[in-house]
């Protein structure tokens, strides 16, 4: 075990970082007290352990780019998952934007780009790691979040904000032969029927659209083609079993089996170019009716079609070292379990699989690991405690008994304690090891429709009120007569004039007063069955956060009380009845609450001197192991200690 020197080392001592997404100090404290994670407990025991502040939002985009640079949102630009464009008041993703060639060669219906468009990161500031590279020491950063493409490091991988090779946030498929299947898009992913002809099927895998190819669709506009690739699949007569055929791959399946990873070329330029991606396939049900799930389509990291490492090469070293692997941002498929096409054992099952692929990683990684910083994520803790909370927690109104299941959150923590103690076996005696996280966890119980609060409240004025709730993304908005909106887990928007597309606001001393309204209304809104507070917490970037990257913010953030979050039909810009709903879905865990409720975990095996430790304290404290100084706008100070 490591013996806590906890000295400055030089550039050639490891300081290792364990960034564990969603890590509850509640829950590892309440399971360390039961005895079941040594690992933990002995490192509390040889250093300390305490909560770690987070920030407002405990959003993950958020909180982990104000652990990347040191900086509170304003100071990085990041304020939720999605933020919103004041031309459209469209949703835009915050972490990061495709830029399309400014120039094209056409050639019949094939176009070649002569200026390559690219990638853009959105976050704002300079990764710490960044500073290691000025100053000769070696880092690896594995899936750090928000570090997509990725920056800086000897070598880096991106995580979350990764998106999958059809270049969304995730997209599964679901092929069934069930006749009242209505085919099409379904949150996360698309359904596609298929018939069944005797024992034979034949299926079309969807995907990325062909940026070398344009065509004109039935409206008469311009688009570029999916890329598609035809398979088939034969059913047993008798056994549950199916054979798959595609492309030079022939594979049967069992019911309840997944596939090994498989890799797809699809063809962009006959003869010339093919992108390949990734996936799995899971046979869910062969009779009454075939049920067959894929994964969503994965960057394939032996040749990627999108910046995953750097350098370029990293990606393609880890596929020799261990094959195939999930590339996407959040690998557990929560969206197939919303959705209803996974049960939560399926989830569980898969959520599993990709612990697995992470630890297979970091055992990769540790066994070249000598010198220098280290960063390693994983995820499963945060998504299997969004997708299986309401199985450990009786008072949850979704609560559903299940032996299994119930025990799934506890069992994360469990096979983490086995990875620190790996992790600490590794290292040398004098090693720097933390363990850390972006923020806690609560119950998700209740929900609240602040889009239709602001209505209630007269700060939006609907244009048909007696379609109130049918139509999404603001389209019965009456924007000449609304003043506010809600957009994002967390974010309120002011209609401001000059900024905007309809904006009515006046800047100035007006502009000032209404958030002051907006403020006092908001944390004197009532839960009319319970008389409970929703909003505990209201953040007004402007006037609380430090930077110059403001541009996208919120005008007010908002902080739910604990078991309080946002709808899911509100960041949608939807008007439901009512202010507050019942949460039964199997979402049921969540932080996106006032950031008081849901504290990160700071351990390590050096005293943590401050009381309350926060993100932007530990960038400076991982700084400070190498006697780096911090940038300007860096608002931390060093956490960790020397030893007892």
């Amino acid at each position: 075990m490591l013996s806590a020197t906890c000295s400055r080392p030089s550039a050639s001592r490891q300081v290792f970082v364990l960034g564990v997404d969603g890590l509850d100090p509640t829950l590892l404290k309440t399971f360390m007290d039961q005895g079941i994670l040594p690992n933990f407990s002995r490192l509390a025991l040889e250093g300390d352990l305490k909560p770690l502040s987070t920030t407002m939002p405990p959003l993950s985009p958020v909180a982990w780019s104000t652990f990347i640079t040191g900086m509170d949102p304003g100071g990085h630009g990041i304020f939720d998952f999605i933020h919103r464009d004041p031309r459209t008041l469209l949703p835009a993703m915050s972490m990061s934007k495709a830029r399309p060639s400014r120039y094209k060669l056409k050639l019949g219906s094939y176009v070649f780009p002569v200026l390559s468009g690219g990638i853009e990161q959105l976050r704002q500031g300079k990764a710490f790691w960044e500073l290691f590279d000025e100053h000769g020491i070696n880092s690896t950063i594995f899936r750090m979040p928000v570090n997509f493409p990725p920056v800086g490091g000897s070598r880096s991988f991106s995580g979350m904000g990764t998106p999958d090779a059809l270049g969304t946030s995730g997209t599964f498929s679901f092929y069934t032969s069930k006749r009242d299947t209505t085919p099409g898009e379904i949150p996360g992913g698309r359904v596609h029927w298929v018939q069944v002809v005797g024992d034979h099927a034949s299926a079309t895998l969807r995907g990325p659209v062909n940026q070398l190819r344009e065509i004109e669709n039935d409206r008469g506009q311009t688009e570029n083609p999916e890329l598609t690739i035809d398979f088939d699949i034969f059913i047993d007569s008798e056994e549950p079993f199916v054979r798959l055929v595609i492309q030079d791959k022939d594979l049967i399946l069992k019911e309840g089996e997944w596939s090994e990873w498989l890799r797809f070329d699809f063809e962009a330029l006959p003869y010339l170019a093919n992108l390949s991606a990734v996936g799995r396939f899971y046979l869910q049900k062969v009779r009454p009716e075939l049920q067959l799930y894929l994964t969503p389509l994965q960057i394939n990291p032996e040749e990627p079609i999108m910046p995953i490492s750097n350098p370029e090469d990293w990606s393609n070293k880890l596929f020799l070292e261990m094959g195939y692997f999930y590339t996407q941002e959040l690998a557990e498929d929560t969206k197939a379990f919303s959705s209803g096409i996974f049960n939560g054992q399926e989830f569980w099952e898969q959520a599993q699989f990709v612990f697995a692929e992470q630890k297979r990683a970091l055992g990769e990684i540790l066994e070249e690991y000598t010198e220098g910083f280290t960063f390693f994520y994983f995820s499963g803790v945060d998504q299997v405690s969004h997708m299986l909370w309401r199985f450990m927690d009786p008072g949850h109104p979704g609560y559903q008994l299940d032996d299994e299941l119930s025990s799934a959150i506890q069992e994360m923590y469990v096979n983490l304690d086995d990875v620190l103690g790996e992790i600490s076996s590794k290292l040398k005696d004098d090693a720097t090891l933390i363990v850390m996280s972006d923020h806690g966890f609560a119950p998700f119980e209740r929900q609240v429709h602040l889009n239709s609060w602001l209505l209630d409240q007269g700060y939006v004025t609907l244009k048909d009120p007696s379609i109130r709730g049918q139509t999404p993304l603001f389209h019965n908005v009456d924007w000449a007569r609304t003043q506010a909106y809600a957009l994002g887990l967390n974010g309120l928007y002011v209609n401001l004039r000059d900024r905007e597309v309809g904006g009515i606001v006046p800047q100035g001393s007006t502009y000032q007063a209404l958030l002051d309204r907006l403020e006092n209304d908001l944390l004197e809104m009532l839960d009319p069955e319970t008389g409970d507070h929703p909003v505990t917490k209201v953040t007004r970037p402007k006037r609380d956060f430090n930077g110059s990257f403001l541009v996208d913010a919120p005008d007010i953030i908002v902080g739910y009380g604990r078991g309080y979050r946002s709808s899911w039909q509100s960041p949608l810009g939807q008007f439901p009845e009512g202010l507050i709903e019942l949460n039964k879905d199997p979402w049921s865990g969540d932080h996106a609450m006032d950031p008081r409720s849901v504290p990160g975990v700071l351990l390590s095996n050096c005293p943590i001197t401050l009381e309350q430790p926060s993100l932007q304290d530990l960038t400076v404290s991982v700084l400070d192991e190498y006697e780096i100084e911090k940038l300007p706008g860096m608002t931390g100070q060093d956490c960790l200690g020397s030893p007892h």
